[in-house]
């Protein structure tokens, strides 16, 4: 290793926090992942998976101001999927969302998560996976290469307390809902504050540049 190998500085991080079930992560999804090509960079996904009910009140509960939020929120990220070339439908009930982002987790361990992380939006809001079934979920993994049955012993058995742990240390980093980036400690939440990460990350690289390099 050359001396200056050894002084470089570590490659800056992105935490990247995402739940399947979550219209705004899904159309938030592209342009994080630019993020990556974008700037030397680490981009780290991490499932953060939405207990639905804590937000917006059990169905039962529901009232009309919160259905207004919830037809809302859909109208909205429909549009911008749309500007995406996306396809969105409104979920056809309340998903749970753990067993995708367990997926996550095994794909990422076996090597496939790219295509698992395109494939799971994609399939899941045009209503062609049930991300809360475990036959459905086997085949999903299986179509993608991944070991069907690997997978079903991660998601009952060791992946419940990890995925446990990173929601929990979500949390402790002040992650509340998604899509949320952090950046040298500083917390980007909504796709609407990408840029406002890209910004953080341009000036994080400037600060590391060579003074040369800057005019000085």
């Amino acid at each position: 290793m050359s001396p200056e190998q050894a002084a470089a500085p570590p490659r800056l991080q992105v935490l990247a926090y995402t739940d399947y079930k979550s219209p705004y992560a899904f159309v938030a999804s592209a342009a994080t992942k630019a993020l990556a090509l974008s700037y030397p960079l680490d981009l780290v996904w991490r499932p953060y998976t939405l207990r639905i009910a804590e937000y917006l009140g059990s169905v039962e509960d529901r009232s009309v101001h919160n259905w207004r939020r919830v037809r809302y929120a859909y109208m909205d990220a429909r549009r911008l999927a749309n500007r995406q070339g996306l396809t969105l439908k409104g979920p056809r009930r309340i998903y749970h969302g753990e067993l995708a982002s367990l997926g996550m987790l095994f794909a990422q361990r076996e090597g496939f998560f790219p295509a698992y992380h395109d494939s799971t939006f994609e399939r899941f809001w045009r209503h062609d996976l049930d991300i809360d079934d475990m036959t459905q979920m086997r085949e999903h993994i299986g179509a993608l290469g991944g070991d069907a049955d690997a997978f079903e012993r991660y998601a009952t058995g060791e992946g419940v307390p990890e995925h446990r742990a990173i929601v929990e240390e979500a949390e402790a980093r002040g992650v509340f809902g998604v899509p949320t980036l952090i950046f040298q400690g500083e917390t980007f939440w909504g796709g609407d504050r990408i840029d406002l990460a890209r910004q953080a990350i341009e000036q994080a690289l400037l600060a590391r540049a060579p003074r040369t390099s800057r005019g000085a």
